[in-house]
């Protein structure tokens, strides 16, 4: 795999790399600037060295830089990724990711993945202060010198950070801190190139869901035979003929009733129920596996019992999880939880690094 780290200047992104050198087998690649060598003015006042040496510290703790060996630096994107294409079951990172073309020429591959690092304007002017080899700079030329690396509209990064599929707030205040919440993110996780079995079809059931008109909640349901085929998908929402539920069609929802309340007056059908109905008993076969972005209730439940569902795979808990739990045990249905790894915007101070923004 190939892990290409880009984001604003002193945010961490090389010792984001470091971290996976170390700590993960990584590799690091390195790519010449197309406008500048290492250690020029950069357009922005602050030379290619300083802002690299800047954001290898954590609250002035520098991090250990390994040096570009000849082998391991590459004059195009086309020569780094003929590299890497030949060798893409080893790790490998760079921070070397300096315009959009670059980024389209490695995004074409299967095996790339871009994580973005940023962090508060201030944090990261305290960061670039507080380094022993950094070149003086006042506050404002380091607003500057920031606002020119991100948006300027010819070199500016900030349309490559938007384009991340890891989006990293990095506000840590020291590097074990760093390292640790690093730890609890599996950066290295697989399914982010190519998801697994449960990612895809449990991603399919919340595209799904997008398409609901209930005003309560969006589930969406993914149908999956044994041999992995979908059988049918579901979303939640007034039955056809029916008003949209969005548009007044079930006055429980638009009543602001609780979780759970005045089931009996719902006109809304689950996602579950429809994705069972658009399959009809006789498409589901023994081993029949059911994806739904929420638990499903107790109502749906049984349904799913009777048509001979093996098992229930959700990502979301719901009000009556252990009335559900219950009953699939009681009918022999797996019942299983699958939480995706982490993708979007990750703050890395957040206690439960499980949850993206």
């Amino acid at each position: 795999m190939l892990l290409g780290i880009c984001g604003a200047l002193c945010s961490g992104k090389k010792t984001v790399a470091q971290y996976l050198v170390d700590h993960h087998g990584f590799q690091q690649l390195y790519l010449e600037h197309p406008s500048s060598s290492p250690g020029s003015p950069s357009p922005n006042g602050v030379s290619e060295s300083t802002s690299a040496l800047a954001s290898t510290s954590v609250n002035g703790t520098p991090v250990r830089q390994t040096g570009r060996k000849p082998e391991t630096t590459f004059p195009t994107a086309e020569a780094l990724l003929d590299f890497v294409t030949t060798r893409w079951r080893s790790r490998w990172v760079t921070t070397d990711i300096h315009t959009e073309p670059i980024l389209d020429l490695l995004s074409r591959r299967p095996f790339f993945i871009l994580i973005s690092t940023s962090a508060p304007l201030l944090t990261r002017y305290r960061r670039h202060q507080s380094h022993p080899h950094r070149a003086p700079l006042s506050l404002e030329d380091f607003v500057s010198s920031s606002d020119d690396h991100l948006f300027n509209p010819d070199t500016g990064l900030q349309p490559l950070i938007s384009r991340a599929t890891v989006r990293l707030i990095n506000s840590s205040s020291d590097l074990a801190h760093l390292y640790a919440t690093l730890g609890k993110l599996d950066l290295a996780n697989e399914d982010r190139l190519r998801p697994s079995w449960d990612s895809y079809f449990m991603s399919l059931a919340s595209l799904a869901a997008r398409r609901s008109n209930c005003m309560k909640r969006r589930v969406g349901c993914v149908l999956v035979g044994r041999t992995r085929r979908v059988i049918s998908t579901g979303y939640n929402g007034t039955p056809r003929g029916l008003r949209n539920c969005a548009d007044g069609g079930c006055p429980r929802c638009n009543s602001g009733s609780t979780s759970g309340a005045s089931l009996a007056t719902c006109l809304c059908i689950h996602a579950e129920e429809n994705a069972l109905l658009e399959a009809g008993r006789d498409r589901i076969r023994d081993g029949a596996v059911l994806y739904c972005d929420t638990c499903p209730c107790l109502t749906c439940s049984i349904k799913i019992c009777q048509v001979g569902i093996s098992e229930v795979v959700y990502s979301q808990g719901y009000s009556m999880d252990s009335e559900t739990a219950a009953v699939f045990s009681e009918a022999g249905v797996k019942l299983r939880q699958f939480i995706p790894p982490p993708e979007g915007l990750i703050h890395l101070e957040k206690p439960d690094l499980g949850l993206a923004l």
